[in-house]
């Protein structure tokens, strides 16, 4: 087994070494494919995981350096075990700075008014710049914050949920 490879999936994927080493048998060494096993995996486990009520997790504050720019997020779990986690910790923390930087205006597609709708040319442009769950990560513009919502659902186990978010910017206000 090329360690190497298991390293790099978990770098990839945050996920248990047995799992990427498992991934890695499956494919019979092929690291790509070992990458897609462990993708399906996880949206497998997100599927699983949908129904189940989250009432526990953190409010999380960003506010830059310069003071005049910040985001509250809130982001919930089921347990509060979960909430207490340094994966989940650090997703909320992503998630408030990622606000902050990308001010999204909608969490996912579903969440634009209908009205809205029928204003935007190219709505799978705007879906990508203004829908928090379609935008690219800002620390990995390889995943979306969808990715890597399901990569710490995958890796904690839990249903997780981005309840609500808010960007906030000096001089700048919603009418």
């Amino acid at each position: 087994m090329d360690m190497s490879k298991v390293k790099k999936l978990r770098e990839i994927t945050l996920l248990g070494i047995m799992e990427c080493k498992q991934a890695l048998l499956e494919s019979q060494g092929d690291f790509d494919r070992a990458l897609e096993i462990l993708r399906k995996r996880g949206v497998a486990v997100t599927e699983e995981k949908k129904g189940r009520k989250t009432l526990q997790g953190l409010i999380e504050s960003y506010v830059h350096f310069s003071g005049n720019l910040g985001s509250l997020v809130e982001v919930n779990c089921e347990t509060d075990f979960v909430a207490k986690n340094e994966v989940f910790k650090q997703f909320v923390k992503d998630l408030a700075m990622h606000v902050a930087a990308t001010a999204p205006l909608y969490l996912s597609k579903e969440d634009i008014p209908q009205d809205k709708l029928s204003n935007i040319s190219n709505l799978e442009e705007f879906t990508r710049e203004k829908c928090l769950l379609n935008q690219y990560f800002i620390k990995d513009s390889s995943k979306t914050i969808e990715d890597y919502l399901k990569q710490v659902i995958a890796q904690t186990g839990e249903n997780i949920v981005i309840r609500r978010f808010v960007r906030f910017s000096l001089g700048e206000y919603e009418s």
